[in-house]
């Protein structure tokens, strides 16, 4: 899981980065609402903590600037030392998913973040996920498309996995790269475009079937659902 920081006092949140590093999560601290909006513009993020009180953007404009601008926007949870109930309500009306009080155990913010997370994307890693024609079983790692198995290796099936749960979700190419290839050194970001044309043909990713994957230029992909028109 990506998570992205915010505050302007980064010694308050570098234990919390610290835990959650430790539980396998891949975390960047940014010092400020500007620093932060600069970074969603080429990359992606599974979730967003936010200071509210921060120098220049608040921790409120910069959800509001991703409500408005990203498509869908990662969940928000907003990690501050306001703690009016006046405020709790008016940060998740603007769109939080949930409020968390400075300072907080750190493990019980890992907690929070898993349960922010299973209440917008509930898990069921061993069953059948089905989109339209295309389905992945991730016991026997096959996908079939109108019944019919696909051979695909590992990596693809969990590329085309990733894109699938992600349908209409702009992933840059940092964030596709550490979700399935773990950031690791040895890859370039080449093995992702040869295993993106791989996909397209393999699985047949065309409007006529649903699906269309599309190539965002300086950013990194987008799996587009298609309405089919009826004949």
């Amino acid at each position: 899981m990506r998570i992205a920081l915010v505050d302007d006092d980064p010694d308050e949140i570098r234990e919390v980065a610290v835990v959650l590093r430790e539980s396998g999560n891949e975390c960047s601290i940014f010092s400020s609402g500007e620093e932060l909006l600069a970074a969603l513009r080429r990359d992606t993020f599974d979730i967003l903590l936010l200071d509210w009180n921060m120098q220049g953007m608040s921790g409120l404009k910069v959800l509001a600037w991703a409500r408005e601008n990203l498509d869908p926007p990662p969940p928000v949870i907003m990690l501050t030392n306001r703690d009016r109930k006046e405020d709790i309500v008016f940060a998740l009306d603007a769109g939080a998913i949930d409020y968390i009080r400075k300072p907080e155990d750190p493990d019980i913010i890992r907690a929070r973040i898993r349960a922010a997370l299973r209440r917008e994307k509930p898990e069921n890693e061993h069953g059948p996920h089905r989109f339209g024609a295309y389905e992945f079983d991730a016991l026997a790692k096959v996908v079939r498309i109108d019944g019919e198995a696909v051979e695909l290796r590992q990596k693809e099936f969990d590329l085309a996995r990733l894109l699938f749960e992600n349908l209409n979700r702009p992933l840059s190419r940092g964030y596709i790269l550490q979700k399935v290839w773990l950031s690791s050194p040895d890859i370039e970001t080449r093995t992702l475009d040869v295993h993106i044309s791989r996909l397209r043909a393999k699985l047949d990713l065309r409007p006529e079937r649903g699906f269309a994957l599309q190539t965002i230029f300086g950013f990194g992909y987008r799996l587009d659902s298609i309405a089919i028109a009826a004949e």
